[in-house]
């Protein structure tokens, strides 16, 4: 029994310290957000990029590698604890075809946009999806599903600090916007929980509204979170028709991670879970989401970010106007 333990010592000392310092950012992260209101994703990243050095630590390294990767999959998989089946159906069916019509359409122009400035579709596809479905947590999502690439970390650094900053500033506008067009507390909900890229956020101007608008844009944004599932897997079919690969190196239809949230959307819908693991889970999911982030900073340069230049920055703000416009031009034709 001591010498099972002893050898399993080892392993966990090689991701130990990059792990612990993931954690450690993680919490500074959330302490900062806490305290001043801002996003936690953003803080966790930026905090993340300013501990760069220890990426050169070979001591970090693996933990570092671990928290960017595995415990990211793991933070995914456990956002299945925040919905259920049955809040999605409570909606009814205007606001669901709603949401699906507005990821589908936000990524598919996400696509052609970044290409016709020039980048690749996979850039489409990752700026897409943090738009599309729930920000700096689908950014993370869809690039652990992208096939592998020398810049894919940059670009997720890069577009999880343009969702966050997006994502703050129509939390501040988006209510406005709904009282200017005299928006019922419904349709208001409605507007933020489809437009609004973070979940966070999605409460903050929510609630900012009404309680009644505040519930509303909270199941529909968990509506966009449960659209990582066929996203994901279009993901996967698209990387797998490319080819390319060498064999038995084709990425897998559905990540492991993909399949672990489905299961945990059915249980959570069809099995009496108390509250309490149910909140222990969502907390348990944002913890791996904020320590992945922050592993991703650690391992991003202020300078590589900065190479990427003003293109960018123009097409996720394109996105982000794309899906307001989506959400106004539904409730203006009288849809919702």
């Amino acid at each position: 029994m001591n010498r099972t333990v002893a050898l399993r010592l080892p392993a966990l000392g090689g991701i130990g310290p990059g792990l612990l310092a993931s954690l450690v950012i993680a919490a500074a992260a959330a302490f900062l957000a806490d305290h001043y209101s801002g996003p936690v994703m953003l803080f966790a990243l930026l905090l993340g990029m300013a501990m760069n050095f220890l990426s050169d630590v070979d001591r970090c390294k693996p933990g570092i590698s671990f928290a960017s990767r595995t415990v990211l999959r793991i933070g995914v998989a456990l956002l299945g604890f925040r919905i259920t089946l049955w809040e999605i159906a409570a909606l009814g069916w205007q606001p669901v075809a709603l949401v699906i019509a507005v990821v589908t359409l936000t990524i598919l122009m996400s696509v052609w946009l970044a290409r016709a400035m020039g980048f690749k579709t996979e850039f489409g596809l990752l700026t897409g999806g943090a738009t599309a479905i729930c920000g700096a947590s689908a950014a993370m999502a869809v690039s652990a599903a992208l096939p592998p690439d020398e810049r894919k970390e940059r670009l997720t650094g890069f577009t999880i600090i343009g969702v966050s900053t997006l994502s703050t500033v129509a939390m501040i506008i988006y209510p406005i916007v709904s009282q200017l067009f005299r928006f019922g507390d419904h349709q208001a909900g409605v507007f933020i929980g489809a437009t609004v890229h973070d979940v966070a956020q999605v409460v903050g101007a929510g609630y900012a509204i009404s309680p009644e608008a505040g519930d509303t844009a909270t199941v529909v944004k968990l509506m966009r979170v449960a659209m990582l599932l066929p996203v994901i897997v279009a993901i996967g079919l698209w990387a797998r028709s490319r080819g390319g690969h060498g064999k038995g190196d084709a990425p897998p239809l559905l990540p492991w991670f993909v399949t672990a949230f489905a299961v945990l959307v059915v249980v959570n819908s069809l099995v009496p879970i108390p509250d309490a693991v149910r909140g222990a889970g969502s907390t348990a999911s944002r913890w791996c989401l904020v320590a992945a982030i922050a592993a991703l900073g650690i391992k991003t340069h202020f300078r590589e970010i900065a190479e990427i230049g003003w293109k960018p920055v123009l097409l996720m703000i394109l996105e982000t106007l794309l899906i307001a416009a989506l959400g106004l031009a539904a409730i203006a034709l009288g849809w919702i």
